[in-house]
């Protein structure tokens, strides 16, 4: 098991240079092409769904909680080590692709999503691919049955989603609806439908903001599978979780969705 591991999400615009090349319509603005594919999706799904499938997603954010795995007492301790948003906020997609996939390439950590092997991480790979980027190590670390490509394996890619549904054999819940029945922050002011206005609003910023408190829900839904799992002992968790509230503390200061999201957190009664 990887020492490093690094809990991400991303958050994504329709691509409209991607559009107009797919619709042969280069006289659209981006608004009109974005509103041009939701309109060809809802056409492909007999108007049921207008979401764009994944490699029509433009990367506007990568958010990561780094932790690092280390020996206590008791067992394995998680040590919380950075909350941040890949690149500036003027930074391109290709450099915020660039740079997670640096990580892979140089790190190999294991990797921590919710709905990342449904949604996440395959665009993230369509959209390297539009970039010409590389990483070889992806393909290479592991052995046949352990290795980021392989579903099953949680030891380099762990889906939380896949994990807590048996991949598929119950009902996938949705992260706040998982958030809210253990007691910790789901969704606070801002959804995912609401990062395309927000981007065409020039509001970068917040959703990087956004970004980084859904990746730290999702790490805190990842401190209570391995509580579950055994992985953490009963203090190890309460260490980690006292971990995420002190990170979180000491930043708020200069970043307020932190302190809203502290202010949503509950005490989830192991903590």
């Amino acid at each position: 098991m990887q020492r490093e591991i690094f809990v991400y999400d991303i958050e994504t615009v329709p691509d409209a240079d991607a559009t107009r090349r797919l619709l042969n319509a280069p006289e659209l603005d981006d608004f009109e092409a974005r509103d041009a594919l939701s309109e060809y999706f809802l056409s492909k799904t007999d108007g049921k769904n207008d979401f764009p499938r994944q490699p029509f997603h433009q990367v506007v954010a990568i958010s990561y909680v780094h932790l690092m795995r280390e020996a206590g007492e008791d067992g394995s301790e998680v040590i919380v080590k950075r909350i941040a948003t890949g690149g500036k906020a003027d930074s391109s997609e290709a450099e915020m692709l660039a740079g997670f996939f640096n990580i892979i390439e140089s790190r190999a950590p294991q990797l921590v999503s919710f709905n990342g092997r449904g949604f996440d991480m395959p665009v993230l790979k369509y959209r390297a691919m539009v970039h010409g980027l590389s990483c070889p190590r992806w393909f290479s670390e592991g052995d046949k049955w352990n290795n980021y490509e392989s579903r099953y394996s949680t030891n380099y890619h762990l889906d939380l989603l896949e994990v807590l549904s048996d991949f598929g054999a119950s009902a996938r819940c949705s992260m706040h609806e998982v958030a809210s029945a253990f007691g910790i922050p789901g969704k606070l002011d801002t959804a995912g439908d609401d990062v395309r206005g927000m981007f065409e609003g020039g509001e970068i910023d917040a959703i990087r903001n956004y970004c980084e408190t859904d990746v730290c829900t999702t790490s805190l839904l990842f401190l209570r599978w391995l509580r579950f799992r055994g992985d953490l002992s009963e203090s190890a968790y309460a260490r980690a979780m006292l971990g995420m509230r002190n990170y979180l503390e000491s930043e708020k200061e200069q970043r307020p969705h932190f302190s809203e999201y502290l202010d949503a957190w509950e005490n989830d009664g192991l903590s």
